[in-house]
């Protein structure tokens, strides 16, 4: 008898919460889920995603899911992982596109089924994402390029060693450095660009043959997080005297711009990257407007400001 009344009483309370809830024009977390799908799990990057999503999980008191495939390099794991995250029938869908293409039939079975997809930090080649949460990533290359011909006294050689020419990040980063070097510095030129997989030791591997193959080089700009810890590591290999720009934060990257071995990198908001995702993900399910694009912010530093709290506010370990 004591056990069945608790248990009414369970209900009766749960029924009111959900009732409170209702009012407030949003259903029980059990009701709202939102499963975030990103690019990868092996860079610290990610993790600082998820923590904002979490973040906002709780303070909009939605359930939220995350993940991502072991590497980069895994399109057809992370089709696997969208295509499952959809046959659950979440309420709303974040996804971060490895390839800008090739999960657009799924995405067309998210539209038909009438779940809106929030695209977050990689866009994809559609318009069916409500919106983007991201960084913009060609003018936060150019900053790079613009950082990167400064250190070299703009002339000389430089290369790319990049994550991927297949997503968003990955063309935006290496075209917004590109162009910014060839329509501000003359007389640097790019001669080499080369694809890492955003892995540290395969990118490790291709800045060593860059640097093999061009001995008169003065500088590497590494395009994430993987991309930079490995022209760090191709540098330190090959004892050679290279000025290293990056992009994303992460322990090793700040290491080595604390030691010199790396000059800088562009840091992103990645906390803000993951909470504005599911932010926007419950505004679309009230039926707000979302702009085309959240842009979620990006930031030089180096050893001057790694310290600076506004800057160590968007690093992450």
């Amino acid at each position: 008898m004591f056990t069945r009344r608790v248990f009414g009483l369970a209900l009766l309370g749960f029924a009111s919460f959900g009732a409170a809830l209702a009012t407030s024009g949003m259903a029980s977390a059990q009701e709202v889920y939102i499963p975030l799908v990103s690019k990868g799990f092996q860079h610290q990057f990610w993790q600082a995603v998820k923590s904002g999503a979490e973040k906002a999980g709780k303070d909009l008191n939605v359930k939220i899911s995350f993940e991502g495939p072991e590497t980069e390099a895994m399109v057809d794991k992370q089709i696997d992982m969208l295509s499952a995250a959809l046959a659950k029938k979440p309420s709303a869908i974040g996804f971060a596109a490895l390839d800008s293409k090739a999960a657009i039939p799924l995405l067309k079975k998210a539209q038909a089924a009438k779940i809106p997809v929030v695209a977050f930090d990689s866009g994809v080649d559609s318009d069916i994402p409500v919106t983007t949460a991201t960084t913009d990533n060609r003018a936060a290359a150019a900053l790079a390029a613009d950082r990167l011909a400064e250190l070299i006294g703009k002339s000389g050689e430089v290369a790319v060693v990049a994550h991927d020419q297949t997503s968003r990040t990955g063309v935006d980063r290496r075209d917004g450095f590109v162009e910014r070097m060839k329509s501000a510095y003359p007389n640097v030129k790019i001669v080499s660009i080369q694809y890492g997989g955003g892995d540290h030791l395969k990118s490790t591997e291709v800045a060593k043959s860059i640097l093999q193959a061009n001995p008169n080089l003065k500088g590497i700009f590494g395009t994430n997080e993987g991309s930079a810890i490995g022209v760090v590591n191709g540098v330190k290999e090959m004892k050679k005297k290279v000025v290293i720009v990056g992009f994303d934060s992460g322990k090793q990257q700040k290491d080595a711009i604390r030691s010199g071995l790396m000059a800088g990198a562009i840091t992103q908001n990645p906390v803000g990257i993951g909470y504005k995702t599911v932010e926007a993900a419950v505004k679309a399910l009230k039926g707000e407007s979302l702009p085309k694009i959240i842009d979620t912010g990006f930031y030089w530093y180096d050893k001057s400001n790694i310290d600076d709290p506004k800057i160590a506010a968007v690093l992450y370990d």
